[in-house]
């Protein structure tokens, strides 16, 4: 099976721009052979890689990653650990389901805590929690009072806080209202991915800058690579988004591109002028109308706002230089006591989605399990997905496999063009219905 599309670095990802040069490892090169294979060094390999060599530490796994650690969709995004359900329904199935995912995003959290600690990645991880925000009085009364009611239910704690409270805590008058929870962690994604890509067990061995050309899924699996191949009985597939390429999980999948973009570090007197000392990251009631924010602890302020129906997995310079220009009149309406702050970053992340929300979990082929398809909530659910095909493939006995299958499988999408009418349609219907928000 020939491999048509491959993912694409295009140097612009700020997350990994403003960290200390890195050497990658190197690339495949010749004949490999293996015990195991994990295709993808985002959240989900890497953990599966991890788990694996926990698991059989006298077989040897090989890891091949298209890229390099930390520049793909997994070191691109807003650096959340979310360990919540953001919005969940208040019936005891649903929120029987709310305990489910927040069992496993626990453990994701508390295994990425463990690794950072134990190997001292610095990637600035911190419990920080996070704020929930509505910009308008409707925003307020139809997402955040139901939530604020479900974690009550939950027994979650929480503070609500509006008016001048909320604006002390993020520096801007723009929002309305906000549950704050306490669990989230904020981090630098990029430099978890490096961390964790650098620190695992001698019996992985990692390869970089590896693109897969061809896969051969015959008396196991054999991968080939320009310069090389790798060979091996089984397979644990972590390529996310390009897990069709594969021949698996057809037309399951919705690729989404969203941007975001970082600012210079505010000097001195701006961040006196700021009047906020402490980091803080913000998710809006509305992902398609609404911004996500984080105040970063070296003082930079993140923008993600835009997101767009991509097939393709691919956006164009000219875009993302309008994706710029619009997100610094998103920060001065925010921030209009930082005129003078640019946008030093901007890149794109591409976001793997299914209709239903679910993951593409499990037993894919008689050797290959699969951990694709984090829905936007990739830092845990990639990582708990990886340790958990990792236990399954392995035949481990571990109860949190039954949470995972309970979250159910990704619905067959309608085939193109509808799909693409139906997903723009449904895009411009929703940045209409919840321009509030915006």
């Amino acid at each position: 099976m020939q491999i048509n599309r491959l993912p694409r670095d295009d140097k612009t990802n700020g997350w990994s721009a403003i960290l200390p040069p890195r050497a990658a490892h190197p690339r495949v090169q010749g004949d490999i052979s293996a015990d195991w294979l994990v295709l993808g060094g985002g959240y989900a390999g890497l953990a599966a890689a991890r788990r694996l060599a926990e698991n059989c530490p006298d077989q040897q796994i090989v890891l091949v990653e298209a890229g390099e650690a930390g520049e793909n969709a997994s070191g691109r995004n807003s650096g959340f650990g979310i360990d919540l359900p953001h919005n969940v329904g208040s019936s005891l199935d649903e929120l029987e389901g709310s305990h489910r995912f927040m069992r496993l995003a626990r453990m994701a959290l508390d295994h990425l805590e463990d690794v950072v600690t134990t190997h001292d990645v610095q990637c600035d991880w911190k419990r920080a929690g996070k704020y929930h925000t509505a910009v308008s009085p409707k925003g307020t009364q139809q997402v955040l009072e139901p939530f604020r009611r479900e974690l009550e239910a939950l027994g979650e704690p929480y503070d609500w806080i509006e008016g001048e409270a909320l604006r002390g805590k993020l520096g801007s008058s723009h929002f309305t209202a906000a549950v704050y929870t306490p669990g989230c962690v904020l981090m630098n994604p990029a430099a978890l991915v490096r961390g964790l890509a650098d620190t695992l067990p001698e019996n992985v061995t990692i390869y970089e800058n590896s693109p897969v050309t061809e896969a051969i899924f015959q008396n196991g699996v054999h991968l080939k690579t320009r310069d090389g191949s790798v060979r091996a009985p089984k397979m644990i597939m972590a390529a996310n988004g390009f897990t069709e390429q594969f021949g698996f999980h057809q037309r399951k999948f919705l690729h989404l591109a969203a941007h975001a973009s970082l600012s210079r570090p505010l000097t001195p007197a701006e961040r006196d002028a700021y009047g906020v000392t402490e980091s803080w990251g913000l998710t809006p009631v509305n992902a398609f109308a609404g911004i996500t924010m984080r105040y970063t602890d070296d003082h930079r302020i993140l923008i993600r706002q835009g997101l767009r129906y991509c097939p393709s997995q691919r956006v164009s310079a000219s875009e993302q230089a309008a994706v710029r220009l619009q997100h610094k009149r998103l920060f001065d309406q925010r921030f209009p006591m930082l005129p003078e702050v640019e946008m030093e970053h901007t890149w794109t992340g591409f976001v793997c989605l299914s209709r239903n929300g679910a993951p593409a979990f499990g037993q894919i082929a008689p050797n290959i399990w699969s951990a694709v398809c984090q829905n936007a909530v990739g830092v845990t659910k990639g990582t708990f997905g990886g340790i958990l095909a990792a236990d399954m493939a392995c035949g481990r006995d571990n109860p949190l496999i039954a949470d995972m299958l309970s979250l159910g499988e990704p619905e067959v999408l309608p085939p193109r063009p509808f799909l693409d009418i139906g997903v723009r349609a449904r895009f411009q219907w929703e940045l209409f219905f919840n321009r509030h928000e915006a």
